[in-house]
């Protein structure tokens, strides 16, 4: 015992609640709570823009979610393991091993259907990256989130929010997303402008000589499926080389269409949107789902059967999110969608380009999620939406890694500082929203 006391003296501060004996760490500080929820707003505003770096280099994006769902499944676990399972068991608060045998499946059903919906969301934004950006992906699905989700875990928490703040703080969120559709529009416009003032001498040179690579690659399916045998996620790995240009040039915009695993020149604006808002519903319908599996408020639960602790809701709802999104990938290596090539488990195996990015991205996501979900445990799942700025971050990223904006006109510029100008302060008014769940 004596060499457990340090730790429990550190965890004894605001952020968790500690009895006589080690118990469950459970964090009902709301100071904590928004602690927990600016760490998720961190990690889930940038697993997206590593998974976009992947495809911008290439790699098939079914390969990237197989290895993303293996570190995102193993989040749930090392988060149940620990904070679920350490101390002792108490009747209304059991940890994991005890949950796992107790009669909860309707709060189960609950959890793992978030994690489904989670899982689809997550799918179709790894191709709405692609034809819609990250920004304005980012964007767009969080507005539907906020408006949908928020409003319905506002209701299913009892309304223990303070509804003069947070509904205020969703009209800011909605006036950002207003302001990023303008951000997309400026700065398409742009673009076209860039590639229209190209002159015709490199796009004759560039466009003809480097499209004949590329549709020599491309076009003869044996090779591309001999190098993804070997290990080679696409073209950009293989024989096309072409030296770098500047961000935002229109070099740049061409060579990067050349590199990339999902080619989207040519390709319709619906095609781009309908996968944005299918995504949109599916996000905004995982949190609400969580929420019914932590706190019952439907009472579908038998009498004296203890609710579902966070931990454990967590964890089921990981394993649903992982069969999906495993199942659906290893479909997707044999019958692409979107003019993908096929590939093949074997491929798969041998394809180590990236992977650990693809494995840090499933961490990213699944602590995040745990983060979100620990934080509207203790200060209302209105208020863990708040996360759902996470455009903010994604913007940041957007522009360092893969210089979004660059050489983009003043009125681009005007409308990025007023959407992130908008985003802080939409997340600071639904965090302060937050209230306190009671026991």
């Amino acid at each position: 015992m004596n060499c457990l006391q340090p730790l429990q003296v550190f965890l004894s501060g605001s952020f968790f609640r500690q009895q006589l004996v080690l118990k469950m760490y459970v964090v009902e500080d709301k100071g904590g709570a928004i602690a927990l929820m600016l760490a998720a707003l961190l990690f889930l505003g940038t697993w997206p823009a590593v998974l976009t770096l992947l495809e911008r280099r290439g790699r098939l994006p079914q390969h990237t979610y197989l290895d993303y769902s293996l570190t995102n499944l193993l989040a749930a676990v090392l988060i149940a393991l620990t904070f679920g399972q350490i101390g002792d068991s108490k009747h209304d608060m059991p940890n994991f091993f005890t949950q796992l045998t107790q009669d909860n499946w309707p709060s189960i059903l609950f959890a793992m259907a978030g994690g489904i919906v989670l899982s689809l969301g997550n799918l179709a934004t790894q191709y709405a990256w692609a034809y819609v950006g990250l920004s304005v992906t980012e964007v767009i699905t969080s507005s539907i989130t906020v408006v949908i989700g928020t409003t319905l875990n506002y209701y299913l928490d009892d309304r223990i929010n303070r509804a003069e703040i947070l509904f205020p703080g969703v009209g800011c969120f909605l006036v950002a997303v207003c302001l990023g559709s303008a951000v997309h529009t400026s700065n398409a416009a742009d673009n076209e402008k860039k590639l229209n003032d190209s002159s015709n001498e490199y796009q004759n040179k560039t466009c003809t000589t480097g499209d004949q690579e590329l549709g020599k690659d491309v076009s003869d399916k044996d090779d591309i499926h001999k190098d993804l045998e070997n290990g080679v996620s696409h073209v950009s790995y293989a024989n096309f080389n072409v030296e770098k240009a500047k961000a935002g040039t229109a070099e740049f915009l061409i060579q990067l269409e050349k590199k990339r695993s999902i080619k989207v020149l040519g390709s319709t604006t619906c095609l781009g949107l309908s996968i944005v808002f299918f995504a949109g519903i599916c996000f905004s319908l995982f949190s609400p789902a969580f929420n019914l599996a932590t706190n019952d408020q439907w009472h579908t639960l038998k009498e004296g059967v203890p609710h579902l602790v966070v931990y454990t809701a967590f964890f089921y709802f990981s394993i649903s999110c992982f069969v999906v999104g495993i199942g659906l990938n290893i479909w997707f290596l044999y019958k692409p969608v979107l003019g993908l090539p096929s590939s093949s488990f074997t491929a798969y195996l041998k394809d180590w380009k990236g992977r650990h990015w693809a494995l840090l991205a499933g961490l990213l996501c699944g602590f995040g999620n745990g983060f979100q979900f620990m934080g509207g445990q203790a200060a209302g799942y209105a208020a863990a939406d708040s996360v759902q700025a996470l455009p903010l971050v994604s913007t940041f990223w957007g522009i360092v890694l893969f210089g979004e904006y660059r050489k983009s006109s003043r009125k681009t510029y005007v409308l990025l500082v007023s959407m992130l100008s908008m985003f802080i302060v939409a997340v600071g008014v639904l965090m302060a929203s937050s209230g306190h769940r009671k026991a």
